[in-house]
């Protein structure tokens, strides 16, 4: 049985229904939200498979390391080097030429326990890469999962994130209490000091330098 086989299958026995079709976009970006637990990224890409999509998620280079790495790629996991993000955007289009859709997910939450704001490299991502956003859920309280409408990006960050919280203000996570509010640091900064395409956000450490934690 194939992936997109295995995929529907399990969903089917656990209860979920799948809402709306994949967007027609070769390549999108697609948000996955809420992220409160270990299964909703999972759950999340089990429907980017379901349905046909071809997933790609990100994570640090350090994590392709021995004997993983070669599941992790085929899985759809793209290396990220923070000291070189837009190698990651270009490669991501270069491979939509053999993909008949193809869909960088991404859980703009960054972590399962709830935070004041997003992350918002997905936005930079998307500006960058002139990629349309769409909204994708998993909405564990009606066992419902699906793709809700498709965004471009206005360079308006206010604006544009006011429809994404629109959309995810009755979508309920496994863990509903852990969620963090659609909103961006940025949103609070007045427009000359939010960080270009080339610049890093508050959230995207500078390079060279560490983290902070």
């Amino acid at each position: 049985m194939s992936l997109q086989g295995i995929s529907r299958f399990l969903l089917d026995r656990a209860g979920w229904e799948i809402d709306g079709d994949p967007p027609p976009d070769r390549v999108i970006m697609m948000i996955a939200a809420p992220h409160t637990s270990n299964w909703d990224f999972p759950l999340m890409l089990m429907l980017t498979w379901a349905t046909g999509v071809e997933p790609h998620f990100l994570m640090k280079k350090e994590a392709f390391r021995g004997p993983t790495g070669r599941l992790i790629r085929r899985l759809g996991g793209v290396a990220v080097d923070r000291k070189a993000p837009q190698g990651m955007v270009d490669d991501l289009v270069a491979k939509a030429g053999t993909s008949k859709h193809l869909s960088l997910v991404i859980a703009p939450e960054g972590t399962r326990s709830r935070k004041e704001y997003w992350k918002s490299g997905f936005y930079r991502i998307a500006e960058q890469g002139n990629l349309d956003i769409c909204l994708g859920y998993c909405d564990a309280q009606n066992k419902r999962m699906g793709f809700g409408p498709v965004i471009q990006l206005t360079g308006d960050m206010g604006a544009d994130m006011d429809i994404i919280r629109d959309f995810y203000a009755d979508v309920r996570g496994v863990n509903p209490d852990r969620a963090t509010p659609p909103r961006l640091r940025e949103e609070n900064e007045p427009e000359q000091d939010q960080p270009g395409p080339d610049q890093p956000g508050p959230d995207q450490p500078v390079p060279d330098q560490p983290e902070a934690n």
